[in-house]
């Protein structure tokens, strides 16, 4: 009979083996084509993980759509756009407010633009128009510039609906947001774009990822591993099936080939943060599925010299450079 300390170590030994394999769906295509449908059967995994594939299925059939059933609260008139405050059907048991804004100057071809700004942790959907605090009012620069512009709260704790999840929601809501802009006759629908920092850039990843309609995406203070946000972060991100078939890597591909920047500062740190050199590590397996789908380059990593902020230059440029004509 072996030694107890001996098994101990065996079965601690196998567990850490275990805790360390790798993702069930890791990207590993070597064609474009193995590419694409890896991408097809991800999404829809994913979907069924996030509890939320029956929502998907009936964005897909006007019988199905859930109607928006608007309604305006206040407006306000700023000097080069709108701001619309606004309520929406999130599901048929929740309503969603959202904060729209919409450009006063006249669109090239009478539609504009968008972008769905997402905010992070301890945010609202106003604080993506504040100049105070890490977003910098991106938002509000999009706006200036003849974005139309959208943001929705997804900073809850807590499960709204009974067989929900919570990423599920926060996602929902987001794409909620998106087809709200995708249907207004005032936007165009083939150059929405989406937008957040720290949970607004995990959420950009989400909404990029999952939303083939989504033009260019900007991930900012997020891009990270698993294995980082096990330590210090939050653990609202996680949830039942992720971790065992993907990492973020993973995730932020599914995006390609459509543009994609991420932005991530020197001073973070871990534990809690998201230090440059896993960025880095983790672009390396994004790259590698730009590259099967020949899109080398349309994946961007900005390492900039601050902590866990929004770069709006650089932000801005790349929403200017891919969603305007």
């Amino acid at each position: 009979m072996r030694p107890l300390f001996l098994i101990g170590l065996m079965l601690c030994c196998a567990a850490s083996s275990l805790a360390q394999a790798p993702p069930q769906r890791r990207f590993a295509a070597a064609t474009a084509e193995e590419a694409k449908r890896w991408q097809a059967a991800s999404r829809s995994v994913l979907l069924d993980l996030l509890k939320m594939k029956d929502q998907w299925d009936g964005r897909s059939n006007p019988a199905t759509f859930l109607p928006f059933h608007e309604r305006r609260i206040r407006t306000n008139l700023k000097e080069k756009y709108t701001i619309h405050e606004i309520e929406i059907n999130s599901t048929v048991q929740r309503r969603l407010p959202i904060v729209l804004t919409i450009p006063n100057i006249n669109a090239a071809q009478g539609k504009y633009p968008a972008v769905v700004c997402i905010h992070g942790h301890g945010g609202t959907r106003f604080s993506v128009y504040e100049p105070q605090g890490p977003y910098r009012a991106f938002a509000q620069t999009l706006a200036e510039k003849g974005f139309a512009t959208i943001s929705v709260d997804v900073g809850q704790h807590k499960v709204h609906e009974e067989g929900r999840t919570l990423m599920g929601e926060r996602l929902w809501d987001l794409i909620r947001a998106y087809d709200y802009l995708a249907r207004r006759a005032d936007v165009d629908a083939e150059r929405i774009g989406c937008a957040g920092l720290s949970l607004g850039g995990e959420m950009a990843m989400w909404l990029g990822a999952m939303e083939p309609g989504i033009g260019a995406t900007v991930s900012s203070g997020f891009l990270t591993t698993v294995a980082n946000m096990r330590e210090g972060h939050c653990p609202c991100w996680d949830f039942p099936g992720l971790t065992e078939a993907f990492d973020f890597s993973d995730i932020y591909s599914l995006i390609a080939p459509r543009p994609l920047l991420c932005q991530i500062g020197k001073q973070e740190r871990a534990p809690g943060g998201f230090p440059p050199e896993i960025a880095q590590a983790a672009m390396k397996g994004i790259d590698r599925a730009y590259g099967v789908l020949s899109a080398k380059g349309k994946a961007e990593l900005e390492i900039h010299p601050e902590g866990h902020v929004f770069i709006v230059p650089t932000g801005v440029a790349f929403l200017e450079k891919h969603l305007k004509p």
